[in-house]
């Protein structure tokens, strides 16, 4: 007696080929060395749905993660990004006559496309603030990359001479957490720390309103005279603490007209290219043997890394400006991956 099932999608291939060529149940199943009823069975199958598979489909154990766990594992993450494989496992089996296992559940989460990974960091945007970066994102939607050549970009960043990297993981054994090689070791305020406000200045004081007038009247206006139309844009991230300050409006409304100052929605890093400059300094200095070990070693650390930074870097950073206006017109104002 021919094969009751197990028949492979070439054999239904053949199953379906020959009876529709006219041939008799008994000779085809003959051919494919099946059953009769196996014959019957994939042809009407064929005909009556013309789905291609095997009658082997529905032979053999279940799963136990079918396709209906699967839907309710999808949602208990989408519920909760930080629950874990065991979380997971025990709400999906709450009930359930039938237990998985966390390893199980840890191979369907790889099956559907999921991994464990640390999330994202983005700045916390209120509602207010969304609307304004949309409201930018739109006023500016057609802009070129000649305009955004324009632009000059400013921002500020804090290098710390020591750096806690949270990211490192090590091996050890329960009882070696105070071991002096499974210890890292921290220093208030990192032992010291540069403000460098963009393009490059070292920031000595406290930046209040007074000390970025200071910075705009002594560092920015002198570039920005270089457009001699009054045809350039300077960008600032509008932090009310200096930005705002009275001093500071007063004197870009005593210098209007000799440059343009853009309305920059606040809490934006996303749309800022210079971020990702203070991102490539940052890994630069990391990687240098010795580490610098005072501040005057940090900031010559900190010019030499932004001095290599080669100048595609800036213009792709540039480029991508339209790029990034898509992209928070997509999110409405939130977070993109820039």
């Amino acid at each position: 007696m021919g094969k009751q099932c197990d028949v492979t999608a070439f054999e239904h291939g053949m199953i379906v080929g020959a009876r529709s060529h006219g041939a008799s149940i008994s000779k085809t199943a003959e051919c494919v060395k099946c059953s009769r009823a196996a014959v019957v069975k994939v042809f009407k199958e064929w005909t009556v749905s013309r789905k291609s598979g095997s009658v082997c489909a529905n032979c053999g154990r279940q799963r136990l993660v079918n396709v209906r766990a699967e839907r309710r594992v999808a949602r208990l993450v989408q519920d909760n990004r930080m629950a874990t494989v065991h979380q997971i496992t025990a709400d999906l089996n709450q009930g359930s006559s039938q237990m998985i296992s966390e390893r199980a559940i840890r191979r369907t989460l790889h099956s559907m496309g999921y991994g464990s990974r640390r999330p994202v960091r983005t700045p916390l945007l209120s509602a207010v603030n969304k609307i304004k970066l949309l409201q930018f994102a739109q006023k500016h939607k057609d802009w070129t990359v000649e305009h955004w050549k324009k632009v000059m970009w400013s921002d500020e960043s804090r290098f710390q001479l020591h750096h806690a990297d949270d990211s490192v993981r090590i091996w050890q054994k329960q009882h070696e957490n105070m071991h002096p090689t499974c210890m890292s070791t921290t220093l208030q305020a990192g032992g010291g720390s540069f403000m460098v406000w963009g393009p490059l200045i070292c920031v000595e004081q406290p930046l209040n309103s007074t000390t970025y007038q200071s910075i705009v009247a002594d560092k920015v206006h002198p570039i920005m005279l270089v457009y001699l139309n009054g045809d350039g844009f300077f960008q600032q991230d509008n932090a009310p603490s200096c930005h705002g300050a009275r001093i500071v409006q007063e004197w870009f409304q005593e210098h209007e007209g000799e440059f343009t100052l853009l309305q920059w929605p606040p809490e934006s890093p996303d749309l800022n290219p210079i971020d990702y400059l203070w991102e490539e300094v940052e890994r630069a200095i990391r990687q240098l043997v010795p580490q610098p070990s005072n501040l005057t070693e940090l900031d010559s650390a900190i010019h030499q890394a932004w001095c290599k930074i080669p100048r595609i870097t800036f213009q792709h950073l540039v480029k991508s400006m339209p790029r990034r206006i898509a992209a928070a017109l997509k999110a409405q104002g939130g977070p993109t991956k820039y």
